[in-house]
């Protein structure tokens, strides 16, 4: 017994001596890629809480289908981190069950769009039981996995559910663009007491980028605000998840090619809401396109249009505001087709100047 014992001490010490030169390692780098530091964050929450624990396809022997949970097995051992059959209705609600006696899943969806198998389970069981329970029963668990379209997979593997999920009371939506956020959100939404809906996008997991010192400390987490990606004057460009970054780039294209200063607000967070940051930079600059991959019916750009009209941010405007969205179509495979469904930055560029032009 206390050969047994003293192996399993020295087990996880390797373990923490690893967690550490790995820390060591990304600190000494300053970047890191969005697929590291959702590793890295689910790690440390696992570390800091014997109650969390990951569910779900292929996410322990084979380190994931996107490889976000590698090593994770290894670390944890197969009963914190749980192969599952193909049956997303299945293990989300064995997720769901084990959230309401205490444990703090994660469940990973290979797809969100896999997650309409499994939506009796996040909406009619995770997102409303603490509300029909009169306040008595949580339900602490995460949803995460890629959503939205890659490349060349066609209509039922490219959709983006943030308008869907974001619509639902009870649930918690975020959408996370660089490797802070992806870091901070996701310990964020691990700790967070009520079910939330993680959503990445596939295109970002590989993409590397700077990290604080403060976001590499285990303690690090961030607020469902918005954040401010570029400062600017003339317009603002509010959005989400990979088009921050396609925003980013037409930004610079108005700077350069056409004199115009625009302000790149990531929103982060899409339920809650940071309708404060909305209201702040239409104020600022007095213009606004949104830009997303959903469908434009009923999407986010939507209500961030609502929530201006019903404040004082709709006085400040002077032009009507445009929207930017993915096409109203299922998805193309064919790949001429297929870029022409969602934005880029001459797209983004082509309504800001419209916007801008409408005065």
């Amino acid at each position: 017994m206390n050969s047994r014992f003293a192996i399993a001490s020295n087990l996880a010490r390797s373990l923490r001596h690893a967690a550490q030169l790995q820390c060591r390692r990304y600190a000494s780098s300053k970047t890191m890629t969005v697929r590291d530091a959702l590793n890295s964050a689910m790690a440390e929450e696992m570390d800091r809480d014997e109650d969390v624990f990951i569910i779900g396809e292929e996410v322990a022997q084979y380190n994931g289908a996107y490889k976000v949970t590698k090593g994770l097995l290894d670390r944890f051992g197969e009963r914190r981190v749980v192969d599952t059959p193909i049956t997303e209705m299945g293990f989300a609600g064995l997720a769901v069950g084990a959230a309401l006696k205490g444990l703090k899943p994660i469940v990973e969806f290979m797809s969100f769009n896999f997650s309409m198998q499994a939506i009796d389970q996040v909406v009619n069981s995770a997102a409303k039981t603490y509300y029909m329970s009169g306040g008595t029963q949580t339900c602490q668990m995460v949803f995460r996995g890629p959503n939205g379209s890659a490349v060349g997979v066609a209509a039922q593997h490219s959709q983006d559910y943030t308008a869907w999920y974001g619509s639902v009371p009870g649930l918690k939506v975020l959408a996370p663009y660089s490797a802070e956020d992806a870091r901070g959100l996701l310990k964020a939404a691990i700790r967070d007491p009520n079910p939330v809906v993680f959503l990445e996008h596939e295109l970002l997991y590989g993409e590397s980028f700077e990290m604080s010192e403060e976001a590499l400390s285990t303690d690090f987490t961030l607020p469902y605000t918005a954040k401010i990606e570029r400062e600017g004057a003339d317009i603002s460009i509010i959005t989400y998840s990979r088009n921050v970054q396609f925003s980013l780039a037409a930004a610079e294209i108005l700077d350069k090619q056409y004199g115009i200063s625009a302000e790149v607000l990531n929103l982060r967070s899409i339920r809650p809401l940071d309708v404060d940051a909305i209201i702040k930079t239409v104020k600022k600059t007095n213009h606004l396109i949104t830009v997303e991959s959903t469908f434009p019916a009923f999407g986010v750009g939507s209500e961030i249009i609502a929530q201006i009209m019903e404040t004082e941010a709709f006085d400040y405007l002077d032009a009507p505001v445009q929207r930017v969205t993915g096409a109203d179509v299922p998805t193309p495979y064919a790949k001429e087709l297929e870029d022409f469904a969602f934005p880029d930055p001459d797209t983004i560029v082509r309504a800001a100047r419209k916007v801008l032009s409408a005065e």
